[in-house]
């Protein structure tokens, strides 16, 4: 938000809330203009607000989304849309019945390398895909990142998950984006350090897309490094992304050969922030990500840690 205060000249950030006063109070200082309030009403119902920004905890999602629903106030709303896959379904329907407009986070979204990626699966230059694998790491848990005033995402209760539902929604959504929906899932995830109680901080999951790909992620809190983030194998074309950057190999595309990093790539388009403002602002065919992906990928999660709960696999609802 600080960087959109800076850069965005189109847009002015007029109302900051939070239940926690020093909260607000501190978010308000950063943002020029922008005024703390106690009352939401006071966002809900003024005319001048056209969109609002939801980073709350995760457990006020669900409150916050129904009401800018029902005011009519267009959606950014900081991943995972919810906690369970109903209530993201209810506020995917929610938003949808309004006719809003709605993006979440998903900014891998962007990369060019995940672009050019989706332009050749899309080509069927893959030929048959066999595998994929998504990895999102960070050693947050061994540097107590979530120590102050972050505690709550190490809190499931709150957060809806830990830290394999935290980062692997990123790379879920990249695999999602690139190969479709998910079927049936397995998993295990666990608690290293115990920093954050008997929060999770890493984890592991399989799982078989509907099209017949197999499918892993790795995600977690406690990496040193994570050097390989994706993956992807097919009969005619294999890809890896490795330390930053994308080797390609594959015969229909010329001098696709992976010995060194594939540079031809396309322009990135905007973050989502800056996508979701340039929507409200009248532009149109953006590469929004909508409510419906956003509680799909809450199904995969909810699933992934039912089946670590059960030590089996299961499918997604």
């Amino acid at each position: 938000m600080k960087l959109l205060a800076k850069e965005r000249k189109d847009v002015r950030i007029k109302y900051v809330w939070d239940p926690d006063r020093a909260r607000a109070e501190k978010r308000s200082k950063e943002l020029p203009g922008s005024k703390v309030t106690a009352e939401l009403q006071a966002i809900w119902s003024d005319p001048e607000v056209a969109a609002v920004v939801i980073c709350s905890e995760t457990n006020r999602h669900r409150e916050l989304v129904a009401a800018a629903a029902a005011a009519r106030k267009h959606l950014f709303v900081e991943k995972p849309l919810g906690i369970t896959a109903a209530e993201s379904n209810e506020m995917a329907a929610l938003i949808e019945r309004a006719n809003l407009i709605f993006t979440t986070g998903y900014f891998m979204r962007t990369d060019p390398k995940h672009l050019f990626l989706k332009e050749q699966v899309a080509k069927g230059n893959f030929g048959q895909i066999t595998r994929a694998r998504g990895s999102n790491c960070h050693s947050g848990s061994l540097g107590g990142w979530f120590d102050t005033e972050w505690r709550w995402m190490a809190d499931p209760k709150i957060a809806g998950v830990g830290a394999f539902g935290d980062l692997g929604t990123h790379s879920l959504d990249i695999l999602m984006w690139l190969l479709g929906d998910i079927e049936t899932i397995t998993a295990d995830v666990k608690v290293i350090t115990s920093r954050y109680g008997d929060c999770d901080e890493t984890g592991e999951a399989l799982f078989n897309f509907k099209s017949g790909v197999l499918g892993s992620l790795a995600a977690g809190w406690v990496d040193v490094a994570d050097p390989v983030t994706l993956l992807i194998s097919g009969t005619q074309a294999h890809a890896a992304i490795v330390k930053g950057e994308l080797f390609f190999t594959c015969k229909a595309v010329p001098g696709a050969d992976g010995k060194k990093p594939w540079t031809d790539l396309p322009s990135a388009p905007r973050v989502p922030l800056h996508q979701f403002c340039d929507a409200v602002g009248g532009q149109t065919g953006l590469p929004l990500v909508t409510p419906r992906e956003a509680a799909a990928r809450v199904a995969v999660m909810e699933a992934a840690y039912k089946a670590a709960r059960a030590k089996t696999w299961v499918r997604v609802a």
